[in-house]
């Protein structure tokens, strides 16, 4: 296991208990007392856990889930076996709407290899990345900035892309359950929602630790997408029911 993925591992771990001992976490990892800390002071510097005396607990899920440190860290493997699989939705010439889930993120360092191509995003991370003379067109998509998603949200974002018709978008969510895609705040649903207005096309990319969990808000039906990317590690119950729903699944192996 690599530093990354135990990082990771330890997260998930505190965030389904709550609650963590130090001496439960060395036991579970078989690594030694410093390492844990460490993985945790970074943890803790990201907002994604707190440090108790003996133990670490998760921040409340709305700060957590939604926070861009917690993200960008969660399930990385999955998401850039995702966006590699995705990279086959975009064809040169087209406008593409890429929304500002870290699973969407992954697209960007191999976005240079289509073109030509114009990116419509919210997110200033997507926009900074392709910025630049060898990038491809860019639209970014402005309105109120929130540092939670490091992206801009709100009425101007909505407004914008009310105006766009775009060939695809490519987007994620917080979580599913049933066949129904779930984000935790209602002003990132708004312009998700609007996002899918603008395009012919519709995909949507979600690693397996999505399904089960559950956000505040409605976002969209799975069915309403034309494709819906999710690695193989879904378990295979889940899998079986979303295809007798309809769902337009699409399995991904992680090694691909």
């Amino acid at each position: 296991m690599t530093a990354l993925s135990r990082r990771d591992e330890i997260a998930a771990m505190v965030i389904a208990k709550g609650e963590v001992r130090i001496d439960d976490l060395v036991q579970a990892f078989g690594v030694s007392r410093m390492t844990i800390h460490r993985h945790i002071e970074d943890l803790a510097r990201q907002g994604v856990l707190r440090k108790l005396h003996g133990a670490v607990s998760a921040q409340p899920s709305g700060v957590y889930e939604s926070h861009i440190a917690w993200r960008e860290t969660h399930a990385a493997g999955a998401k850039a076996a995702l966006a590699r699989a995705a990279l086959a939705e975009i064809q040169p010439g087209q406008a593409v709407i890429l929304d500002d889930s870290t699973t969407v993120a992954a697209l960007g360092p191999h976005l240079a290899t289509i073109d030509p191509l114009t990116v419509i995003t919210n997110s200033l991370g997507m926009m900074t990345r392709l910025s630049g003379p060898e990038g491809p067109e860019l639209i970014a998509l402005g309105g109120d900035y929130h540092p939670t998603y490091n992206a801009f949200i709100g009425h101007l974002c909505e407004s914008a892309l009310a105006g766009l018709h775009a060939n695809l978008v490519i987007c994620s969510a917080s979580g599913a359950t049933g066949v129904t895609a779930l984000i935790q705040d209602a002003r990132a649903v708004r312009v998700k929602q609007a996002m899918l207005k603008a395009a012919a096309r519709r995909v949507l990319l979600l690693d397996h630790t999505k399904f089960g969990k559950l956000a505040l808000h409605r976002f969209a039906d799975l069915t309403d997408f034309d494709a819906v990317y999710v690695n193989r590690a879904l378990a295979d119950d889940t899998a079986n029911a979303l295809l007798a729903a309809g769902v337009p699944l699409i399995l991904v192996d992680e090694n691909e």
